[in-house]
């Protein structure tokens, strides 16, 4: 048993991450699609099909992790799609190739394969986890919707701020003469 309180914050966190992905695929498909392929795991019909359909289940996981009664459902699928893009990245780094996009920072942000990546995505998968796990009956009253929303806020400006950093770390080696 899990305080709801955790599990709550968890899946608000991991639903925002989810749609924000989802709608960065959905301005710029076609970036997305040579994203996918830059990965070199799927053939053409393959990368395709998947570019136009990942969106659309990044968007439903979110919705489920929303939803009291199938939050287990949205966070079992938050940890597969997690799972799922830690495998595509590991296999590309473990390939040496850690010059592509990782996808995952939305258009005209590129972002190159890192192990801090994996790092990343082990952190949300732990989330997923916590999301899923079965809570105690204790009653969220306002006290306990303010710590929900003071934690969704707090990680989600660490995340963007880490992400942010992460994001820009060639750019800053560069200026620096690394």
């Amino acid at each position: 048993m899990i305080h709801p309180i955790v599990a709550v914050s968890c899946a608000l966190v991991l639903a925002v991450i989810l749609l924000t992905g989802a709608s960065h695929k959905l301005r710029a498909p076609h970036r997305f699609a040579r994203q996918i392929e830059d990965y070199a795991l799927l053939s053409g019909a393959a990368i395709s099909w998947v570019a136009r359909a990942l969106p659309f289940v990044e968007g439903l996981v979110a919705i489920l992790l929303l939803v009291p009664g199938l939050r287990v459902w949205g966070a079992a699928g938050a940890g597969a799609l997690l799972a799922l893009y830690t495998a595509a990245i590991a296999i590309n780094l473990w390939r040496g190739r850690r010059d592509i996009d990782c996808g995952c920072s939305g258009p005209g942000l590129e972002r190159p394969l890192s192990s801090a990546l994996l790092a990343r995505n082990g952190v949300l998968m732990m989330m997923a986890v916590f999301a899923g796990l079965p809570t105690g009956t204790v009653a969220l009253t306002g006290f306990g919707l303010f710590l929900i929303g003071a934690s969704v806020a707090a990680v989600l400006i660490l995340y963007t701020a880490t992400e942010g950093l992460l994001t820009n770390q060639p750019r800053l080696k560069s200026l620096s003469g690394r």
